[in-house]
């Protein structure tokens, strides 16, 4: 159970220090104000022992769910403290839970309801930290979350679509490879001993595929030294920025794959953008955050150099056009929303758009990588299958010769 350190007033009026164990920050106020003490500061002692070198991530899901629930106390009427607390007893996620307490004590030491989020950046992302203290200022907090909430839902919504897309095709190849590796190298050399027994012949397809099988069998340090090089190669694509930049590349340059990941982060920014331009966040802020949230070091890139031109002057449709990674529409709605002083609502609009192409673009490529899975599972058994029944069939007339 977590220890705090606190600093508590008597009934004497004097102060005094101690530690109390609790399962949240608000347990452990409960239990001093039932001893009769004030707590003025309660504090999380962290052991050496339970240091943690990483904290551990707030799951989206659950940062949708704070949101929703936050907005409704909040418009309720319920002060944020006591919105705060109740969510974090009720919380299931412990992650959640540890936050919400610790920004229920953080605000009621004066803390503001953005920073006290702050404090906790393994649960709130940059862009959702920009529109909190926005809409503290002027006052439209509960409307503020709920829209959050639905951004967020709707980057969810987004992501499982594309998982499902490839989840199909990524199992029925996996159980193909298996397959296939159980007939080549458990069942097939099996038949090659049944069949030198008889001194046969082997077809053509069963050498093909004994010679497949005994690649594997001789060539196997080869084999051990291509998938480590594999290995550390999608390591470094990962880790190093360089590989980042070069991984960002060649993703966007795939067929099919790369116009769903650029409808992805262009859907991200516009929907993130037009939330922060709403809640009243300067455009230059408003376009560092949001480039930081596309999470693609192209678009990063392209879109810092736009918002350093946007800051000298240049205005905001010609940078963004001038990057070269949006579509005429967006760019032309992007003028128009510039040009009006509607730029929140053709941001809103453009998310919607690049919404709907997204989706078109995952089910094109459901529809495509279907019936190539099917295709490919097909030739990879069908030539198990085929290095098999051949055999048995070429066998009996050689039999029958002797």
């Amino acid at each position: 159970m977590p220890k705090f350190a606190y600093s508590a007033i008597d009934p004497t009026g004097a102060t005094v220090e101690g530690t109390i164990k609790g399962e949240t920050v608000g347990a452990a106020r409960s239990l001093l104000m039932k001893k009769e003490l004030h707590p003025v500061s309660l504090k999380e002692k962290t052991g050496g022992l339970n240091l943690e070198l990483t904290k551990e991530k707030l799951k989206r899901a659950e940062l949708m769910h704070f949101s929703r629930q936050a907005s409704v106390f909040i418009k309720a009427g319920i002060p944020v403290i006591d919105a705060l607390e109740t969510i974090g007893e009720e919380a299931q996620d412990k992650v959640l839970r540890k936050t919400v307490t610790d920004m229920a004590e953080r605000l009621r030491e004066g803390s503001t309801f953005a920073d006290a989020a702050a404090s906790h950046p393994e649960a709130f992302p940059n862009y959702y930290l920009g529109i909190l203290r926005s809409a503290e200022l002027t006052g439209n907090l509960d409307t503020t979350l709920d829209q959050l909430a639905d951004y967020i839902d709707r980057d969810l919504e987004a992501r499982r679509k594309l998982w499902s897309a490839l989840m199909y095709p990524l199992i029925v190849v996996a159980m193909s490879f298996v397959t296939f590796g159980v007939m080549a190298f458990y069942v097939l050399p099996r038949f090659k001993d049944f069949f030198e027994g008889f001194g046969a012949r082997l077809p053509l397809p069963t050498r093909l595929l004994l010679g497949i099988v005994d690649f594997f069998a001789n060539w196997w340090w080869l084999i051990g030294i291509i998938v480590t090089a594999i290995i550390l190669f999608l390591v470094y694509l990962n880790t190093a920025e360089s590989g980042k930049r070069l991984r960002d590349r060649i993703l966007l340059k795939i067929p099919i794959i790369g116009g769903i990941i650029q409808y992805s982060i262009l859907e991200r920014f516009c929907r993130i953008l037009s939330s922060m331009v709403s809640a009243g966040v300067p455009l230059p802020d408003a376009m560092k955050v949001t480039t930081e949230a596309t999470n693609n070091r192209v678009y990063m890139e392209g879109l810092e150099i736009a918002r350093e031109a946007m800051v000298q002057g240049a205005g905001f449709s010609k940078p963004l056009a001038e990057t070269g990674l949006f579509p005429g529409a967006a760019r032309q709605m992007f003028k128009v929303g510039e040009e009006t002083g509607t730029l929140d609502e053709q941001m809103r609009t453009a998310a919607l758009y690049f919404d709907r192409e997204l989706d078109m673009r995952i089910k094109k490529f459901t529809t495509l990588i279907e019936p190539a899975v099917i295709i490919f599972v097909g030739f990879v058994v069908g030539f198990v299958a085929l290095a098999l029944v051949s055999a048995l069939y070429g066998l009996f007339p050689q039999i029958s010769e002797e």
